[in-house]
């Protein structure tokens, strides 16, 4: 095989993978359509993907009344730093929604129940503690947005401004706020 061919079969591999890569990264997925009816009942003991539900206990901080977005980072990780910024700008915008951020390394118990290979991965809980759904990778607004629309879907209007503030920001190309520095941890 002539040596310019293999190069240009290469390329085109990597640029595949690499699109395929992109794609990927930070797109939401919802759990198992039984698991998430099962989440929908008003029993507690409802599963989730793992057969549990998380509580403030677990998480350090109390549920939100509609939406829970648990990121799970390292701290060398800087698509976490972005994400942690757009969910943090999520929570302090929407009514309702918490965002917690927690160190893989402290938290190995979370990360061996929720099978998490990369950082970030963000699980989304219900207003009851049970996954939803999950993404990971890096997540922009609007991602974040469909995410919870998905999770937990707004009662008329609840949060159309805000949804329609993250779009027009994503076309206008506006800058994600600063995280500030290392997320706390």
């Amino acid at each position: 095989m002539p040596r310019p061919l293999l190069v240009l079969l290469v390329l085109a591999a990597a640029t595949a993978l690499g699109l395929w890569w992109r794609a990927r990264n930070g797109r939401y997925t919802a759990v198992a359509p039984e698991v998430a009816r099962a989440a929908q009942h008003d029993d507690d003991t409802a599963p989730d993907e793992q057969g549990a539900l998380l509580t403030p206990a677990d998480l350090g901080v109390p549920l939100g009344g509609r939406a829970t977005f648990l990121q799970l980072s390292s701290e060398v990780c800087a698509p976490c730093r972005r994400t942690h910024a757009v969910l943090e700008h999520l929570a302090a915008t929407t009514p309702g929604v918490v965002h917690v951020d927690l160190d893989v390394v402290e938290r190995l118990d979370l990360v061996h129940r929720f099978s998490v290979l990369r950082t970030p991965t963000v699980l989304v809980l219900d207003a009851r503690g049970a996954v939803v759904g999950r993404a990971s990778g890096a997540m922009d607004r609007r991602q974040a947005h469909a995410a919870l629309q998905a999770a937990a879907p707004a009662h008329a209007g609840e949060d159309a401004a805000a949804g329609a503030h993250a779009v027009h920001d994503e076309q206008a190309g506006a800058p994600e706020p600063c995280p500030g520095g290392a997320a706390h941890r």
